[in-house]
């Protein structure tokens, strides 16, 4: 987890019944020019500004920044193509997302799409002035020709010229000159539906050619995948050492002291001492419990029955409990809402571990469970008032958390400055992680 993450959207089939409309493309048109005029002047003010002050290095974040905006005009681009036209455009790809801190900067100004997009506001801007133009001479144009004989009676004109008929054949009758005009009306207003999705076509047709990018999109889409199955054999090699380590240094160690206890207690019984056995058969007893509940704590920290039974949210109620620090839970989930065994598994796996960090390092006094799902992502947020200072590095529990948000294609950010507070935020994608759900989903 280096900070970054791709931001790959996938195509996906217009919804039913949503085909673009007449009105909706005639409005595309007339709303590309304003739109187009405010990409253009920012996108050209940034870049002349930005290269002007690359010399002094205050340039880079000033195109960075112009590739951003540039970004936010190409997605609004996007909603508008979709929305005229009633399909859902190609996937496209950015690199680096998020907040542009300097870190960032120069892989912003790397980014293919971020080029694309910049491009893209150069472009458009012709070309949407011609689309307007045309528009608005169809359909406004062909309006005043068709009624051009109701309005065009209080026209002051020179002496011996009735109109544009006149002036170009000579021709001087007025009723001649209101037919033609009429006749230049009809012509222009029945042509002005395949006009409006002739002039749509071209100006959707380059977005669709720079603000998309299937290719690209699918590498990373490809990248993402390899690096979700690797992180998903890390987090299992992970826990499994983990779970051998728990199991050598918990209950084999009570196991094999039990084993001799039984023996000691054999040998007593064949001496004829019963109350020393009695005492070890009381130890015993004692060692048996413990062992019961470490096994009980180990299966709980991979996938507790409440878990299977009652859903995340009672999970990380019981989670919360068990605790030595004070846990207060929000949950925007409602009870028995069910997930993906996969979503909830690796919710609750961040939350135990997190907590299970927070108690043996942080120092806090308090910590903080939040949790809630949008329409397709599940986010899960833990914080602590503690010292800080924890980061994600190789071998470190943090570092399976990473690996295991990563196995479901989910991202994990933490936080964590010295001094504190700490806190560690999961985004989960609740779509493309599984489709086995628990009751009452």
């Amino acid at each position: 987890m280096d900070g970054t993450w791709d931001d790959t959207r996938t195509a996906a089939p217009a919804a039913p019944g949503r085909q673009g409309g007449f009105r909706r493309q005639l409005g595309y048109l007339y709303s590309g020019l304003p739109v187009g005029i405010a990409a253009f002047v920012v996108v050209v003010s940034g870049l002349a500004f930005g290269a002007s002050l690359l010399v002094l290095v205050v340039g880079v974040p000033v195109l960075a920044g112009t590739h951003g905006m540039a970004r936010v005009f190409a997605g609004h681009e996007r909603r508008r193509v979709e929305n005229a036209t009633g399909r859902t455009l190609p996937p496209h790809h950015y690199g680096v997302t998020g907040p542009l801190a300097p870190t960032r900067w120069w892989a912003a100004l790397r980014d293919p799409q971020a080029w694309r997009d910049t491009a893209h506001a150069l472009l458009a801007f012709p070309v949407r002035v011609i689309t307007f133009s045309l528009t608005l001479t169809w359909t406004v144009g062909g309006l005043g020709e068709l009624t051009y004989g109701l309005w065009s009676g209080p026209i002051p004109r020179d002496d011996g010229q009735t109109g544009l008929l006149d002036l170009m054949f000579g021709v001087s009758s007025r009723a001649a000159d209101i037919g033609f005009h009429t006749a230049v009306g009809v012509v222009l207003l029945a042509t002005t539906v395949p006009m409006v999705r002739g002039l749509t076509a071209v100006q959707a047709g380059l977005a669709r050619w720079l603000l998309t990018n299937e290719a690209a999109a699918l590498r990373a889409r490809t990248r993402q995948l390899a690096d979700g199955r690797r992180s998903a054999v890390a987090a299992e090699a992970q826990t499994l050492r983990r779970l051998e380590r728990d199991l050598h240094d918990g209950p084999q160690q009570r196991l094999v002291r039990l084993n001799m206890d039984l023996e000691a207690v054999a040998r007593r019984l064949d001496s004829e001492d019963p109350a020393r056995a009695r005492v070890l058969v009381d130890d015993m007893i004692t060692q048996s419990h413990e062992a019961l509940a470490e096994l009980r704590a180990l299966s709980r920290g991979i996938a507790p029955p409440v878990l299977a039974d009652r859903g995340l949210r009672a999970a990380l109620a019981q989670a919360a409990g068990r605790s030595p620090v004070p846990v207060t839970l929000a949950s925007e989930i409602a009870d028995g809402q069910r997930f993906a065994s996969a979503v909830e598994n690796t919710a609750y796996f961040v939350a135990s571990e997190a907590l299970a960090n927070a108690a043996k390092h942080s120092g806090a006094p308090r910590c903080e469970v939040s949790v809630r799902a949008d329409r397709d992502t599940l986010h899960l947020r833990i914080a602590d008032d503690g010292r800080g200072g924890a980061h994600i590095g190789k071998g470190h529990g943090l570092a399976g958390l990473a690996d295991r948000v990563a196995a479901v294609e989910g991202t994990l950010e933490i936080t964590s400055p010295p001094g504190g507070p700490t806190v560690v935020a999961a985004a989960i994608p609740l779509t493309g992680v599984g489709e086995d759900r628990g009751p009452g989903a």
